[in-house]
């Protein structure tokens, strides 16, 4: 398995200066060497299908980083910033295949990603031999080598490359990118993650990315409904949830779930950094590949009945956080309300 932190370098570089291109220090992923001050990163010409919530600021850093966008209008509207950066809009993903050297995808689910691949004027009807296919969209792991092998007969490269980080993450450039393909492959579009992640890992062949976002977000699920219990049992207890919440980031309790998402608990904003809805998706893809390996993940199936429950509730677009609310109607009490 191969690792690769973005590179640092104690003296901070401009944006200015990454819209010119130029690249951090050297790194042997990424295939050349690279001094900060002096070198410059090869502009690719690169198509991104997904300007979404996190795929815009993506894009953005991409672009920003000295490279030429390609989009195709999808489910989200192409950001306004993207074309005022001179990103090109191609009037369908096969005319977008077609002009790119590397083509980027950023969509909810598996079958978003299997009808821009290969649907009627998908990528593939355009995709030209040596092209990379790099989804960084969160699916199945078995439908991933799928893909892979329908884009490799059709003389293209593929990485699966999900994410995490979520919108504050995607905004920051600071992503954790979990990353399957071939070792060649990967080196080829390294450059590329360092640009939108601080910490890319090669798991190792494709559909390791995505099992690898699998078992991030079955931990992540679980935390939610740790820190969820724990607030919720304070509060009900008698003592200030805050307060249980700073004691407890001082010791081995200590999680961003608990920074993050506790104080969105404790606070009650519940707009959407990572909705509900997705991270069922997520959820649904961890059991039904247990099912096919024959294992058994009681703890988050439970996470999932929590999630159905919020949903019932009209909660399929509140932020995941907002879990803490099936588990206070069950206790018929509220860690905090709102405005308290």
């Amino acid at each position: 398995m191969e690792h690769y932190r973005r590179a640092r370098h104690p003296v901070a570089i401009s944006r200015s200066a990454r819209s010119r291109g130029r690249h951090r220090r050297a790194d042997p992923l990424l295939g050349g060497k690279h001094d900060p001050f002096t070198s410059e990163v090869q502009r690719m010409k690169i198509g991104f299908v997904g300007t979404g919530i996190m795929g815009r600021p993506m894009a953005g850093h991409l672009q920003a980083a000295g490279h030429e966008l390609l989009l195709v209008q999808h489910r989200s509207p192409v950001a306004e910033e993207l074309l005022a950066g001179g990103a090109t809009v191609c009037a369908s993903a096969d005319d977008l295949a077609a002009q790119a050297e590397i083509v980027i995808l950023m969509l909810p689910d598996t079958p978003d990603v299997e009808r821009a691949l290969f649907g009627a004027q998908g990528v593939v009807a355009g995709l030209r031999p040596g092209t990379c296919v790099v989804d960084m969209s969160s699916i199945d792991p078995i439908a991933t080598r799928d893909f892979a092998a329908r884009i490799a007969a059709a003389g293209g490269d593929y990485v699966d490359a999900p994410v995490s980080g979520g919108e504050v993450g995607a905004k920051a450039a600071s992503l954790t990118i979990m990353c399957g393909g071939s070792e060649a492959a990967f080196a080829r579009v390294a450059p590329l993650f360092a640009v939108m992640g601080k910490n890319v890992t090669h798991v190792g062949d494709v559909g390791a990315g995505q099992v690898a976002k699998v078992a991030n977000q079955i931990i992540v699920a679980l935390n939610i409904e740790a820190v969820a219990e724990a607030l919720l049992f304070a509060s009900k207890a008698g003592v200030d949830p805050d307060k249980v919440r700073a004691a407890l980031m001082g010791g081995f309790a200590a999680s961003r779930v608990l920074e993050v998402h506790g104080q969105r608990m404790i606070d009650r904003t519940f707009a959407p950094g990572f909705r509900i809805a997705l991270h069922q998706k997520d959820l649904n893809l961890a059991l039904s590949s247990a099912r096919a390996l024959g294992l058994a993940l009681p703890n988050t199936a439970s996470a999932q009945q929590l999630f159905s429950a919020c949903v019932a509730r009209g909660g399929a677009d509140w932020d995941h956080s907002a879990m803490v609310q099936a588990l206070e109607a069950l206790a018929d009490h509220a860690i905090a309300k709102v405005g308290a």
